[in-house]
């Protein structure tokens, strides 16, 4: 038999003042944090999605910083100056708690997709935190921990485990040992600092709420901070009811943290992928009712079995129900949740990278092609080879490449440490994955057909005169588009896909999926690839094939599966296949989409993917890349590709010839180059396309001017196949043909020459290009 102890000794001076005191600043304080992180998350969001506001990404860094000095200056007078004995200990519980914001300010400096790093840092900064607190008492009052009591907070903390088992999903082995590390060492903490001394437990309630609030505001980061202060505080009068047991409470603390730390990755929890912050946010709405309404049942189930008195349970029942109420939360997991190992891997590029320099010389494009492939894959099979031995050894899994002597290896810090060792390695940096969510649904358009008539971008550009005077369509050449996927139903490309004829296999390949046969589940590549290719008058290049690979779920990626995608295209290889083996240059596409950028979110530093598009070009292929949305400040093409000079990077105008707003500008600084970018503007405003489901919709973003580009190589390349792989002459034909840009925003980024850092050389014009290149045939 065990006794759980209801009540603590009667305290001692009591005055309504000092109640008045305690409900006005510690009541309010768990909404008063959620709110003030809120703001701040969402100011360090606005940085993330416009690199034009990025002065605002230290802003919760800040705001912390702030919140450490003021409530460690509150709590500590308060606790100071406070004679009612029922409140001094909480003050010095709540000091404390607010004292640790200043050693968590390192977590704010670790950057994203660092989540196993996060959590060791996490659990260092607790322990030694309760360490402190343990020595600070170890003279005066000892900690009773009653660990017998702890099935009582495993039940509590079980039933608000229950919805994220059903919308979250669990990272690596290693990612999820050590968030159950840093969760625990949080409850650790938490329990040592909370206190139940008023006499009452709606007044404990209290200051536990705002102690749980203070600690998960502070050990919490990149998002998990406003999940830990929506999801603690509602389990704080449960907690309180624990008490006196420290045990129980700190178990509680520490699984309910596991849930909120282990089942959302902390760096998706990002604007920018809104199904993963809903998900969240509807998880954590289940999560408050049921801590509610846990709390209300256990106060009055001690209320009920008779405060003060004592209760006496047998610790076979206590230990019943904990077991019954967590077999309950994994056969909910493994019958409604997402079991699998979603963890983030490591991009390892290697030091030693092939040179192609001599394959450019090569007039024959199929020969340029196989030797850019044999010279590509014979180097990484020999440079790679005893870090390939190794991870066979030790049972790590890993994906070589070669179009960028590269690796993609699943593993964490540990593996990092090693990596860091070998001497041919130059780099490694995070290689994320999305967590599981619900199925995308395609996104439809409002229009179900077109009337066939030439769209307005289209005539922009003068496509429609290159068909009507030079009989031109795109014919006898394939563009490869790197995207979300496409709709291969669609009317107006089904037709072009070369996989109609020649079978899915070396035209389709999903890393993300597996799926065998085009598909698009955001709709974003269906759009791009109709301003390509689309027939009924939305397309630049309406007789051009394509081939596709999904590089995007969720409008994310990681450099990996970006650079798996740009290996398909140099050497397709059918379902299944081996791309060191099985890849067939002589299926490469002739010109690339790119209507994506890695930024640091997913992975990518500046030169991730540099070699990678260096050896596409000297392989003959031309490589067109959206310079992103992030305008109209100066310096924010940024990301791979688009800030390379090998790539034909493209900005946005609208139908009336000004820059569009949000396209990004030069000069290129993140690489320390000043390249002037972006290399000419083409139409990406209200641009009407195809979209799933056989609709057609506008769009807007460089994401839409950057096809025309691609379609205008199309053009070209059909009309004069003699500058098929002549990358340099075919950018300098369309440079020099381009339109002047004369629209009403001036260039306040500088220029290089004759090159504007705005809008580069001007506005594409395919019909005088296609004229210029049929005179110098």
């Amino acid at each position: 038999m065990i006794e759980m102890e209801t009540t603590s000794p009667e305290p001692k001076n009591r005055t309504t003042g000092a109640l008045v005191l305690f409900l006005l600043f510690v009541l309010p304080m768990p909404v008063c944090l959620f709110i003030y992180h809120f703001i701040l998350w969402s100011t360090e969001q606005t940085a993330i999605t416009s690199l034009s506001l990025k002065n605002l990404e230290m802003a919760g860094m800040i705001g912390l910083a702030v919140q450490a000095v003021l409530m460690t200056i509150l709590f500590t007078v308060l606790w100071r100056f406070t004679n009612d004995d029922r409140f001094k200990p909480v003050y010095a519980g709540l000091a404390g708690a607010s004292v640790m914001a200043f050693p968590a300010l390192l977590l704010r400096v670790i950057g994203p997709n660092n989540d196993q790093l996060g959590s060791i840092s996490q659990a260092v900064i607790c322990l030694i935190g309760a360490g402190v607190v343990i020595l600070a008492r170890k003279n005066k009052n000892k900690i009773d921990w009653d660990r017998a009591s702890i099935p009582f907070g495993l039940v509590i903390a079980g039933i608000g485990f229950l919805p994220f088992v059903v919308y979250g999903s669990f990272g690596s082995l290693g990612d999820t040992l050590l968030s159950l590390f840093a969760s625990i060492s949080f409850g650790f903490l938490a329990a040592t600092l909370i206190e139940s001394t008023t006499g009452n437990l709606f007044l404990d309630g209290i200051g536990i709420g705002a102690l749980l609030a203070l600690l998960g505001s502070a050990i919490g980061y990149d998002g998990s901070q406003l999940l830990l202060l929506a999801i603690l505080p509602s389990f704080a009068f449960g907690i309180s009811a624990l008490m006196p047991s420290k045990s129980a409470a700190g178990a509680a603390v520490s699984l309910l943290v596991f849930a909120g730390l282990a089942l959302f990755d902390p760096t998706e929890l990002t604007i920018v992928l809104g199904d993963i912050a809903g998900v969240a946010v509807k998880t954590a709405g289940f999560v408050i009712v049921i801590g509610v309404v846990t709390s209300i049942i256990a106060l009055v189930l001690r209320f009920v079995t008779g405060a003060g008195s004592g209760q006496r349970v047998t610790r076979a029942i206590g230990w019943a129900g904990a077991g019954i109420t967590w077999l309950v939360v994994i056969t909910v997991f493994f019958m409604f949740g997402n079991p699998g190992n979603y963890g983030d891997r490591l991009f390892v590029i290697l030091k030693d990278q092939a040179d192609l320099s001599d394959v450019a010389s090569i007039t024959d494009r199929d020969e340029r092609l196989h030797v850019a492939f044999e010279k590509l894959t014979e180097h990484a099979n020999e440079t790679q080879s005893e870090l390939r031995r190794f991870f066979d050894s030790v049972g790590v899994e890993y994906t070589p490449y070669y179009l960028e002597n590269a690796m993609e290896v699943r593993g964490g810090t540990l593996v990092r440490l090693y990596l860091m060792t070998r001497p041919e390695v130059d780099r490694v940096i995070p290689s994320p994955r999305l967590r599981a969510v619900p199925d995308d649904v395609p996104a439809p358009g409002g229009l179900s057909e077109v009337d066939g008539s030439v769209q307005w971008n289209i005539s922009m550009i003068g496509a429609d005169k290159v068909w009507d005077e030079f009989k031109v369509r795109g014919e006898g050449i394939v563009v490869g588009q790197s995207d979300s996927g496409v709709d291969g139903e669609h009317p107006a490309i089904a037709d072009q896909y070369r996989g109609v004829t020649q079978g899915d296999d070396y035209n389709w390949f999903d890393p993300w999926d597996a799926t065998t046969s085009p598909n698009d589940e955001g709709g974003h590549g269906t759009h791009t690839m109709g301003t390509i290719l689309g027939a009924n008058g939305i397309g630049v290049a309406p007789e051009a094939q394509w081939i596709g690979c999904v590089n995007l779920d969720r409008n994310l990626a990681n450099p990996a599966l970006y650079l798996d995608c740009m290996q398909f295209m140099l050497a397709p290889f059918p379902h299944g296949g081996d791309p060191f083996k099985d890849g067939d240059p002589s299926k490469a596409a002739h010109v690339l989409n790119n209507s994506w950028g890695c930024p640091s979110l997913e992975g990518c530093d500046p030169n991730a993917l540099l070699y990678a598009a260096n050896n596409l070009r000297d392989a003959g292929i031309f490589v067109v890349v959206s310079t992103g949305n992030d305008g109209p400040m100066c310096e924010t093409i940024e990301s791979p590709l688009s800030l390379y000079d090998s790539v034909f990077s493209v900005g946005a105008i609208d139908q009336y010839g000004d820059m569009a707003e949000f396209s990004s500008r030069g000069p290129v600084t993140a690489d320390g180059s000043s390249r002037t970018k972006p290399d000419i503007v083409a139409p990406g405003v209200d641009i009407l396309s195809s979209l799933p489901q056989g609709t057609y919709g506008a769009n807007s973003g460089t994401s839409m001017a950057g096809p025309h580009l691609v379609g205008v190589v199309a053009l070209i390349w059909s009309a004069q196949p003699d500058l098929i792989g002549d990358i340099d002459s075919t950018e300098k034909l369309i440079r020099d043909t381009a339109q002047p840009y004369n629209g009403n925003i001036p260039d306040p980024c500088g220029s290089g020459g004759e090159s504007s850092n705005v809008y580069g050389y001007g506005i594409v014009d395919v019909y005088e290009a296609v004229k210029q290149a049929l005179i110098n045939k």
